[in-house]
């Protein structure tokens, strides 16, 4: 049985860092700087973007500009394309029924984005979550996705949930386990994105490479670097250029 120490670890390491102190948990729930309550944009003044998903996509322990989606934002305009800071939706141990409870919260009926990306399910893996809960949320979860996009799934990319069995605080625990759970609820992500046809970029093979390389993991020891966001941003990159195009 896992110690109290690493039982709490375990609980940050997975997003939920409001089970640490309350300070941690007041922290991870301030409204993002960088979003805004959802709004149709203009895109004459740019390309919007909307990023849903956990503590991966709110930055948990990286500063805001190490985020995975502002990451991705700023390549695309190095790539000469007008991509506007993305809007965010997430936060710290955020679940797929959270995630549905947040976009019900923040957005309005005729939001529309030319860029919607969706990262969620390391939570329900850990909380113990059922595989056909997750299925059901998750494709329902998609098909909002699909909706804030205009209706145009291949403006949609889905990234696969990352492997934390390889951070500091999962040793001592089963972490083989822990990336086998990992893999079915990524399977399952995968098959609900190729049947509503939208894009979907596998990051848990570079989440795996922090095993033997440390500053791929963020200071805390349980969530992953802004390093390895630059890699998951590089991958999303190659498939905004493409989609943008369509």
């Amino acid at each position: 049985m896992l110690s109290l120490v690493k039982i709490i670890g375990l609980l940050a390491l997975t997003g939920i860092a409001w089970a640490l102190t309350p300070a941690i948990k007041d922290a991870a729930r301030v409204v993002d700087p960088v979003a805004t309550e959802g709004m149709a944009i203009d895109t004459d003044s740019g390309y919007s973007y909307l990023a849903l998903g956990d503590s991966y996509t709110i930055g948990e322990s990286v500063p805001a500009a190490e985020r995975y989606p502002v990451q991705a934002a700023r390549l695309m305009r190095l790539a000469h394309y007008n991509c506007l800071d993305p809007e965010i939706i997430a936060t710290t141990g955020w679940t797929t029924a959270n995630l549905l409870d947040g976009i019900s919260a923040k957005m309005k009926p005729l939001s529309k984005y030319d860029i919607v990306s969706l990262l969620i399910g390391v939570n329900n893996q850990y909380q113990g979550g059922s595989q056909a809960e997750y299925r059901d949320e998750f494709s329902s979860l998609v098909r909002q996705s699909i909706q804030l996009a205009g209706n145009r799934p291949s403006r949609v990319i889905v990234l696969s949930i990352p492997d934390y069995s390889v951070t500091p605080f999962a040793r001592g625990g089963n972490t083989a386990l822990i990336a086998s759970g990992i893999d079915a609820f990524n399977a399952i992500n995968f098959q609900v994105s190729m049947e509503y046809k939208v894009n979907y970029v596998d990051i848990t093979g570079e989440s795996r490479k922090a095993a033997n390389d440390p500053s791929l993991i963020a200071s805390d020891g349980l969530h992953f670097s802004g390093k390895e966001y630059e890699v998951w941003a590089d991958k999303m990159e190659l498939i905004m250029k493409v989609m943008l195009e369509k």
